[in-house]
């Protein structure tokens, strides 16, 4: 994981809501709630998100706050895109596998 933009304040003592559009593999959120928020002694972390993938899970990570629960499917639309493209869509619908398997 590469920080690019670092935290603006101190959140020693403090409690974090991490609010996602989609939690998938974990990867990232689990780096940074482990390695960098647990350091800086955060008083308690929680995840809220939009979609919940939890079938691509590659490391053991809690969302706290999900609105909806998703099957192993790539999804587009509402702020999400493939490619770039999608990304504008006012619904969120599955994206068939013809568009990214060649």
């Amino acid at each position: 994981v590469k920080l690019v933009k670092d935290l603006d304040r101190d959140i020693c003592g403090r409690d974090v809501l991490v609010v996602e559009d989609i939690v998938d593999s974990g990867m990232t959120l689990s780096y940074i709630i482990k390695k960098e928020f647990a350091q800086r002694g955060a008083a308690s972390v929680r995840i809220a998100t939009l979609l919940d993938k939890p079938a691509r899970r590659r490391v053991e990570l809690d969302v706290d706050y999900s609105c909806f629960v998703i099957p192993d499917a790539f999804v587009v639309g509402y702020g999400l895109d493939y490619d770039e493209k999608y990304r504008n869509l006012p619904d969120i619908g599955v994206l068939h596998p013809r568009i990214y398997t060649k």
